[in-house]
């Protein structure tokens, strides 16, 4: 049995690199099993079209059913207000974010992000038809998931771009959400008070900063980086 000298952890008979840390195998009381099976798959698979299809079958026909169940009782109870409303239009939702990508993989990952936005804004649509409250929607919400929608599809062609490390992932999320934080109190104050007087957001916004300083020292001085990667993994 050997370990890794680097990070100590438990190494398979067939490996040459650590797989963590990429650390070579160097063990001359064991050397490298070149012709025993790999404790893990060396090539990326292909998850079978059939099981995926399945898949959003089955997911379909849950939502459905809760859908329709939601209708029927909402009819049997014959409340005051259509409340299933909100149910179905959150199967609808869901069904957006779970079954494209199931059906079609190939389906852009910004295409996917704009549709779920999309399905977001809907539902939120719904429920302001529901309250009767669409002045708040075209001034208040649905500027709020146009906002979310474009800080997502951002963060997707940034990632798309290259790919992006843990450290690079981390940096990016921080500043997605302050920003969107800051954006939201702004849409909020300029729909109550008709002007911006920022102060929760200034909140998030300092400790996103205190947060995103060290990540960014980290990301730009290499020594610390290597050392960070080290240690976690990264």
């Amino acid at each position: 049995m050997s370990y890794c000298v680097n990070c100590g952890v438990e190494l398979d008979s067939t490996a040459a690199f650590c797989p963590l840390c990429q650390t070579p195998v160097r063990n001359p009381r064991q050397p490298v099993n070149q012709d025993g099976p790999a404790p893990f798959p060396t090539e990326p698979g292909e998850v079978p079209l059939g099981p995926r299809r399945a898949a959003a079958a089955l997911i379909s026909a849950m939502l459905g059913s809760v859908a329709l169940c939601s209708g029927l009782l909402n009819l049997i109870l014959l409340a005051g207000h259509i409340w299933s409303l909100y149910v179905m239009g959150a199967a609808a939702m869901l069904w957006v974010f779970v079954v494209p990508p199931l059906l079609w993989r190939k389906l852009p990952l910004s295409v996917i992000t704009l549709l779920d936005a999309a399905a977001i804004g809907l539902y939120v649509l719904l429920i302001a038809w529901e309250l009767d409250g669409f002045d708040w929607y075209v001034h208040l919400a649905l500027p709020a998931v146009a906002l979310l929608g474009l800080i997502m599809l951002a963060q997707v062609l940034l990632c798309q771009k290259r790919r992006r490390s843990i450290l690079s992932t981390m940096t990016l999320v921080i500043a997605s959400a302050a920003v969107f934080i800051a954006g939201l109190e702004l849409l909020g104050d300029l729909y109550f008070h008709g002007e911006w007087g920022p102060s929760w957001s200034l909140v998030v916004l300092i400790v996103a900063g205190a947060l995103e300083i060290p990540l960014l020292v980290v990301r730009w001085v290499p020594s610390l980086r290597r050392e960070v990667r080290r240690r976690f993994h990264m």
